[in-house]
């Protein structure tokens, strides 16, 4: 019966190893350790995706047919801080209609939408933009040189455009990303 000592072993060693990881777990408390490049449940206590789509105006599945994704070129920031950066005196006026926050400013992977899209408008194009009126505006707080999407932001903005393809029946191939997304 040289098995049965075998599996005396292993059970001890594995009533052994449980004990110290539960004693480990007890001494953690409520204080987790601390976040690494992606908290899960960061991720889960931000608004469902859902939310930030919705707007108070009416909206209708023709209205937008591609969606542009764009850097704030700064390394921080929400919806206020980047009306003031751009010189706007009110948050309401700024050109686009999401803004996805990266923690400095904002909550990493919040998803602001901006009055623009609560009233269904069109963002309006610029030298650096070659959407149309059709064309969902997302801003990433992240300048694409120093300063890059967090994960968090990566996959909510997978999230929100998701969603929208969903929603407005956007075609992938009309959804543009920055030259330098990763």
């Amino acid at each position: 019966m040289p098995n049965q000592a075998r599996v005396v072993k292993v059970l001890a060693t594995l009533l052994a190893s449980m004990t110290i990881g539960a004693i480990v777990l007890m001494a953690l408390g409520h204080n987790p350790p601390s976040a690494g490049p992606f908290s899960l449940w960061t991720y889960q206590s931000l608004d469902p995706v859902k939310n930030a789509i919705s707007s108070r105006a009416p909206q209708s599945p023709a209205r937008w047919d591609s969606i542009e994704i764009h850097y704030s070129s700064t390394q921080s920031g929400n919806i206020k801080q980047l009306a003031a950066l751009n010189r706007l005196t009110n948050p309401d006026d700024l050109n686009c209609h999401f803004c996805l926050c990266n923690g400095n400013g904002g909550g990493n992977g919040e998803i602001q939408p901006t009055e623009i899209w609560q009233k269904q408008w069109s963002a309006i194009p610029t030298h650096t933009w070659y959407g149309s009126g059709q064309t969902i505006r997302i801003c990433i707080v992240a300048d694409g040189k120093t300063a890059f999407p967090t994960d968090c932001q990566i996959k909510r903005m997978q999230v929100l455009v998701e969603g929208l393809r969903k929603k407005f029946r956007i075609p992938s191939e009309a959804i543009y990303y920055p030259r330098d997304w990763r």
